[in-house]
């Protein structure tokens, strides 16, 4: 593991983008330990001229400076016209997991969670880890939209294949309990669904049965792979090749001309999900407005998003 501090003009940004629900972002690291094979944000490293292979999670960036340039920005737009009006909430974790094992000495997000705590700016945070349960002092004093936990299997096998480094998704589960019961509102990214590999019905039924069973205020469905980049594509056909080679040709037929799979693939199990969602309470008018914010962090092109020095 290579840690490279970095310095940043800005750590809260702006997204610009109109189909986005969210104008704010923050991430405190570039790169993620996690590993996970389909991460769309792989390709953001090849913006500094780096690999996007492993290098994206051997090879981390630490916005050293992440605390005291949100503080500053903070401050100064407290200070203008419209004050912090206009913030509404802020996304952290759209393209790298704010709680990746390196968060456990850095503590930058813990960081910027303080600050945004002291200013009254609201949260929403996605992440695969059970060390957001370290910030339940934080968490339980200040405003958060949802907590996203992403669990896209239950598989033991899928899951050591395709997310190397990440927490178990048991683990995950547990996580999701003990913020709804430390009063928080917390829920299951059930994302992404990887065609052959974690869209069987029984095993997607499952997922959502255990979600309710930990108190889950929601579980967002639905979200397939998406290989919208060629650092992506070709790091994701290169874990195939080497955990799934039988599935290379069936995933080189959904992806030929799009980095999204068919609509003739999706929408059976989108209408499954929606079925089983209903079935376990988890099917609310609350619960799909998250759907819209959490997937548009997941579905977000990385060029999309701010990542200043």
């Amino acid at each position: 593991m290579e840690y490279e501090p970095i310095t940043s003009k800005s750590i809260l940004n702006q997204v610009s983008a109109p189909s986005m629900p969210f104008r704010w972002s923050i991430n405190p690291y570039r790169g993620c330990q996690h590993g996970c094979s389909f991460c769309y944000a792989r390709s953001t490293h090849s913006f500094l001229g780096i690999a996007a292979d492993d290098t994206f999670q051997n090879h981390i960036f630490l916005k050293s400076n992440a605390v005291e340039a949100l503080e500053g920005q903070l401050r100064k737009m407290s200070r203008s016209r419209g004050g912090l009006r206009g913030l509404d909430y802020v996304a952290i974790g759209t393209a790298t997991d704010p709680y990746q094992p390196v968060e456990a000495n850095a503590k930058l997000t813990r960081g910027c969670l303080e600050v945004l705590a002291k200013y009254g700016v609201s949260v929403s945070l996605t992440t695969r880890s059970p060390l957001i349960l370290r910030d339940l002092d934080l968490l339980s004093n200040m405003s958060v939209c949802s907590i996203n936990i992403s669990i896209n299997t239950l598989d033991k096998k899928v899951w050591k294949a395709l997310e190397p480094s990440t927490p178990s998704p048991m683990k995950r589960l547990e996580t999701v309990q003990a913020l709804s019961e430390a009063g928080i509102t917390a829920g299951v990214f059930m994302a992404p669904i990887l065609p052959h590999l974690t869209d069987r019905l029984e095993d997607l039924e499952e997922l959502v049965r255990l979600t309710a069973q930990h108190r889950a205020s929601f579980c967002l469905g639905a979200r397939f792979l998406r290989l919208s980049t060629s650092e992506v594509k070709v790091w994701f056909f290169e874990t195939l090749r080497q955990h799934y080679p039988h599935l290379v040709a069936k995933y080189a037929a959904l992806f030929s001309g799009s980095g999204y799979t068919p609509k003739h693939y999706r929408e059976p199990i989108e209408a499954a999900i929606g079925r089983m969602l209903n079935q376990h309470g988890l099917d609310s008018k609350d619960a799909l407005r998250r759907e819209k914010l959490v997937a548009a962090e997941e579905e977000a092109e990385p060029v999309q998003l701010s990542f200043s020095f």
